[in-house]
């Protein structure tokens, strides 16, 4: 047969154009077998005579060929078309070595043309698809990308995509486009795009379907803006007002989270009461006048009307015939005269006692002053200037015995500086804050501290002893007199400081002063309030103070006017909590008075009894200060090691029991402690751990994150909150670990802990507590509770409370001190310089610096040189 081709390829049929190669009117062309069907392949060529096809290098048979004759009728030259058919078994034959093709060759006298290439393949399209899309929740206008890849096929499959089986067409949709790898993509999810979607291949063989993927667009619920204020619930006194929100910007939808916070903020409001005016009683009637008529009087001020009160109704003065009209007018004469006079040796008179009252008052000052001459009062390292000492006969202040018998009293001075010729101020040569003298001043107290177990035992029978914790270790307790004292409780922060005189003459008080447990007390907190510090007891309740004691200890607050309305809160007899102070308003009652500083506040009370500070945010910037501490065992015995982290309210009181706690469970510090600002935002606290060598550990950790709530956090009724990530060891031997601890508020600040540590090392308490500045006994009686020595303090106090020239008093001390934005509350008290004293040995007990004492007071005597100045005489 081979044979015959050739001869016949060889000798072409006579009569084809001379000069001409066959042009190719119809090549073959690239098809598919589908299933068993044969395919045909044609190709037709002019001037030709003849063609032939030539499939993988060899001539196909000449039978089969199927040829057609005819003849172009532009160019009148022949035209030959040839076909032939191609089976599945043929390809098959040679499948896996190459692919099949076949290529037609055509004649004529002038040469031969080959036509292109047809490759003849098997179609075919697999069932399963490569990668199938998968359900999906997404938030509203958030991308959505559903990948798909097609099963093996050929052809390849086309790939087109069915929502809810109808057909997506990205042409008519500007927010869907399907990508060169068939992946459909939507730019921003919408309510309308939650449907279920399918993946779609098909060729000529067959048309594939993918398991539908169901995407559920959803919306996460929003505040909306908060209603204005309502109105006072009540029309007279104190009473709540409340706004509220809704979460409806937006609606939840499909699933999508409730809001978080609170729907309901109230707040403390106080409307004033109109009181209506009462008049007052009569005036005494006057006497008969010229006219027979004598009269009396009244006013409207028994209360006078304020706050919208009704004024008072009837006459203001009353007059009435006073001899039935019987009177006989009187013409003046001697009897006028008589009058005159007396009045005017009454005159006479008052001026006689004035002057004699001054010149008392001005010998008196003058021989207190006689003792003073020099400024160089507070420490040894303070040089004295212009000094002149003073006279032979008068002794020094130091050996002055003090006045201990002052009586408690109102400031009369004024808050302006009074320019009233020379200042009185004159300070005493020596060191006024030097220790007193061997011999010259002892200055006894009655007792010291009692026993512990004997003191708890006295209380016991006291009524307020139920509500006091149970135990000596979060208390101080001593017995003090009139030389007042010092309680202490140590690494907390807290203390209490009696001042001299606070207790009255002849009386012996046995104080205590107690930190409670959050559990052991019942503080109730509305709206968004919160605890700020420790719950504190000093007492006994009811004790008599005639000049305030001054509670100190720690708060967590960062305070501002515009984020913050703080509230100082004292539980009443009866157990209910009471607001007896706002922070920063003008002060309703002279029984309390509070200094806050940063870290800090110290509270002025005359009142013993159990306090609390207690803040409501006014703003989402509102922030508390959180202690982030993380604790891990000293041993490890097993593969599962613990790492402990605790966020507490930044007061010493809550880290001293943390301390205390994993002291007892075995525990050692990893790394520095750290502050975290947590804002009112209502949003939760994450705590997640990364970078751990996952050669040597992994974590027990199911989520990517722990999440400690909100409200739990900011109510500060819950002090040891802490989350635990457990890990475990892959190998015994492995005893370093390494990885870092996020600590961090939704949308607001974070903290991290970056964790390198043996632990196969023992790490005692000792070697990472650092004890308080707070050193020695918790109960300090009489001079050792003080830094200023008793007689100084007396002299200074009598020296700069009254008011002085050109502002140099106690008022100068309190600018120099930085004390200044408290001048009112100072002047409210019977000595001004006492109480600024006493908040300085509050504050810097018991490493106060005296020197800066010495230069503030030295400044106030430098304002005036009179402050100076010794007479001639005195010399």
């Amino acid at each position: 047969t081979g044979a015959q081709q050739s001869a016949t390829v060889a000798n072409p049929v006579s009569g084809a154009s001379p000069d001409l190669l066959p042009h190719f009117q119809l090549e073959p062309e690239d098809v598919y077998i589908v299933k068993n069907k044969a395919v045909s392949l044609a190709c037709r060529a002019t001037p030709a005579t003849q063609i032939y096809f030539k499939c993988n290098g060899e001539w196909v048979h000449q039978g089969d060929h199927v040829t057609q004759h005819s003849t172009d009728h532009s160019t009148g030259l022949p035209v030959m078309e040839v076909r032939i058919e191609v089976t599945r078994q043929q390809v098959e034959k040679i499948f896996g070595l190459e692919e099949y093709w076949c290529q037609c060759v055509a004649w004529s006298s002038s040469g031969t043309t080959k036509s292109q290439k047809a490759f003849v393949r098997i179609a075919y399209l697999r069932k399963n698809f490569e990668q199938e899309p998968t359900a999906r929740e997404v938030s509203i206008e958030q991308g959505i990308v559903l990948p798909c890849r097609p099963p093996e096929g050929i052809p390849p499959a086309e790939v087109e995509w069915l929502r809810n089986e109808e057909l997506v067409d990205p042409a008519l949709d500007t927010n869907v486009y399907v990508t060169p790898e068939h992946s459909l993509v939507l730019r921003q999810a919408r309510l309308a795009d939650t449907a279920n979607y399918t993946c779609v291949a098909k060729n000529i063989v067959a048309r594939r379907r993918s398991a539908s993927a169901a995407v559920i667009v959803y919306v996460n619920g929003g505040w909306s803006t908060w209603t204005q204020w309502s109105g006072c619930s009540t029309s007279c006194g104190r009473g709540w007002q409340k706004r509220s929100r809704t979460c409806t910007n937006p609606t939840p939808l499909n699933g999508g989270a409730f809001c978080e916070g609170q729907n309901v903020q109230k707040t403390a409001c106080t409307t004033l009461c109109p009181v209506d005016g009462a008049w007052s009683e009569w005036s005494k009637w006057s006497v008969c006048g010229a006219e027979c008529t004598h009269w009396r009087s009244r006013e409207c001020s028994e209360p006078t009307p304020r706050n919208g009160g009704r004024e008072c109704h009837g006459p203001e003065l009353d007059t009435r015939n006073c001899t039935s009209e019987l009177c006989s007018h009187v013409v003046p004469g001697t009897e006028d005269v008589a009058l005159y006079v007396g009045l005017v040796a009454v005159a006479v008179c008052l001026v006689l006692l004035l002057l004699v009252g001054v010149l008392l008052y001005c010998r008196k000052k003058g021989g207190l002053d006689a003792d003073v001459a020099d400024s160089s009062i507070l420490t040894a390292g303070f040089q004295p200037v212009s000094i002149k000492p003073s006279k032979a006969d008068n002794p020094s202040l130091l050996t002055i015995q003090p006045d201990l018998s002052t009586t408690t009293m109102t400031y009369q001075g004024s808050l302006c500086p009074r320019q009233d010729g020379p200042a009185k101020l004159q300070l005493p040569n020596g060191h006024l804050l030097s220790p007193l003298g061997a011999g010259r001043h002892t200055l006894h107290h009655s007792s010291p501290a009692a026993e512990g177990a004997d003191f708890v035992a006295r209380l016991s029978t006291q009524s307020y002893f139920r509500s006091l914790p149970r135990g000596t270790t979060n208390m101080a307790y001593g017995t003090f007199n009139f030389l007042g004292g010092r309680l202490m409780i140590p690494n907390t922060g807290i203390s209490l400081l009696i001042p001299p005189d606070a207790i009255p003459r002849g009386k012996i008080y046995e104080v205590y002063l107690t930190l409670h447990k959050q559990e052991e007390v019942r503080l109730p907190l509305s709206g968004c309030q919160t605890l700020l510090s420790p719950i504190v007891s000093c007492g006994p309740p009811g004790v008599l103070l005639t000049r305030p004691a001054i509670l100190a200890m720690g708060h967590c607050v960062e305070a501002s006017a515009e984020n913050w309305s703080i509230w100082l809160k004292k539980q009443s007899c009866e157990g209910t909590w009471e607001d007896v102070l706002q922070l920063g308003a003008e002060p309703c009652t002279e029984l309390y008075y509070c200094q806050l500083e940063a870290q800090a506040c110290y509270i002025f009370t005359e009142q013993l009894g159990r306090f609390a500070l207690v803040g409501e945010s006014l703003s989402m910037a509102a922030s508390k200060r959180l202690k982030l501490v993380l604790f891990a065992p000293s041993a490890c015995p097993s593969l599962e090691y613990n790492i402990r982290v605790y966020c507490l309210s930044d007061t010493q009181d809550v880290l001293k029991e943390v301390i205390q706690l994993e002291k007892q469970l075995g525990g050692q510090l990893i790394g520095a402690p750290r502050v975290l600002h947590f804002k009112d935002s209502y949003h939760n606290l994450r705590l997640s751990i990364h970078d751990m060598p996952s050669s040597l550990w992994k974590s027990k950790l199911l989520a990517s994150y722990q999440e400690i709530p909100f409200y739990h956090i900011w109510s500060g009724l819950q002090p040891f909150l802490h989350c635990t990530f457990t890990l475990e060891r892959l190998s015994p031997s492995t005893c370093e670990l390494a990885c870092k601890i996020w600590v961090w508020q939704v949308e607001g600040d974070g903290q991290s802990f970056t964790v390198n540590f043996n632990i196969a090392k023992d790490t005692r308490f000792s070697d990472w507590l650092v004890p308080d500045s707070e050193v020695g006994a918790p109960a300090l009686v009489g001079p050792s509770a003080f830094k200023i020595p008793f007689l100084i303090r007396q002299k200074i106090i009598s020296s700069l409370d009254p008011p002085g020239t050109r502002g140099a008093d106690w008022r100068m001390l309190a600018q120099k001190l930085n004390l200044d934005s408290h001048l009112s509350f100072f002047a409210s008290k019977s000595s001004p310089t006492a109480m600024i004293l006493n908040l300085w040995e509050a504050r810097h007990f018991p490493n106060g610096n005296l020197s800066q004492l010495a230069a503030a007071v030295a400044e106030v005597g430098k304002q005036d040189g009179a402050l100076f100045a010794v007479s001639e005489a005195e010399c």
